[in-house]
């Protein structure tokens, strides 16, 4: 019997930062989830529009990011300034004490530079389970202030680092899981993962890790959700309890009823 206190680990996607009403109504139901909570975001769009604003060209190789300097400068602003503390803003609105963090704050999250290979995605951190301070992060949560991560990460030299906010949840889930009963959940804007890509109502309740063997050698699921799942079951197998996988508007459904697409082991 697992008697580790149950905490969840909730990603929202850009979709849901570039909607403020779609913001506002997941930052409500998030404040009314029971118990240990942390909450990590990205930017959305706004970090692109900022970017043309101040005249600098994003740039972009496979739908990722290369961080240049400026790049850098323009994403932390985003990242870390407007977008975590106008989260940590509307969380405190409803009561849920909330503290906006980098991976700098408290050297929570260490990350180290992607080494040039074929690109240089320039400013970007890689993450392993050792680069975050569990016990740290634990005596946060113990005081009853909800952390909210933002993208930005530092490699411990000075160097602050654009990261992954997919990368950023998983990690802390796989980090944590040896302190508590983790469920990690990504939040974008399908209900969950879909047994037909053309209806929205197609939704897998649960995928077992054998499960995903067999739809991924169907080609059942393929595309963008291939490595989503992927990452999903990697975290499993690392020891976090479940994944889930739905859309913002409905977290409130989480924990009561059916909300998404449930993955375990």
């Amino acid at each position: 019997m697992d008697n580790k206190k149950p905490l969840f680990v909730i990603k929202i996607g850009g979709n849901v930062i570039d909607n403020s009403e779609n913001l506002h109504y997941f930052l409500k139901d998030f404040s009314t989830l029971p118990g240990d909570k942390i909450l990590i975001h990205g930017g959305g769009k706004i970090a692109t529009d900022l970017s043309h604003t101040m005249g600098i060209e994003p740039k972009m190789v496979d739908g990722r990011r290369i961080t240049d300097i400026d790049t850098l400068r323009v994403v932390t602003m985003v990242y870390a300034g407007l977008i975590n503390k106008n989260i940590v803003a509307q969380l405190q609105r409803y009561q849920c004490n909330a503290i906006g963090l980098t991976g700098a704050d408290g050297n929570l999250i260490r990350a180290t530079k992607r080494p040039v290979k074929d690109i240089d995605y320039g400013f970007v951190g890689d993450l392993s389970p050792s680069s975050v301070d569990r016990n740290k992060l634990d005596e946060i949560l113990q005081t009853g202030v909800v952390p909210v991560f933002s993208a930005i990460t530092h490699d411990g030299e000075g160097q602050l680092l654009n990261t992954n906010a997919d990368t950023i949840a998983s990690t802390l889930a796989i980090a944590l899981s040896s302190l508590y009963q983790v469920s990690l959940v990504y939040c974008f804007e399908k209900k969950g993962v879909l047994l037909d890509v053309a209806d929205d109502n197609s939704v897998l309740r649960e995928i077992s890790s054998s499960d995903f063997d067999r739809l991924k050698a169907e080609n059942i699921i393929a595309g963008g959700m291939l490595p989503k799942l992927q990452n999903a079951f990697q975290a499993i197998n690392s020891g976090v309890s479940e994944v889930y996988i739905g859309k913002s508007e409905e977290l409130e459904m989480l924990g009561k009823e059916q909300f998404g697409t449930r993955l375990f082991a």
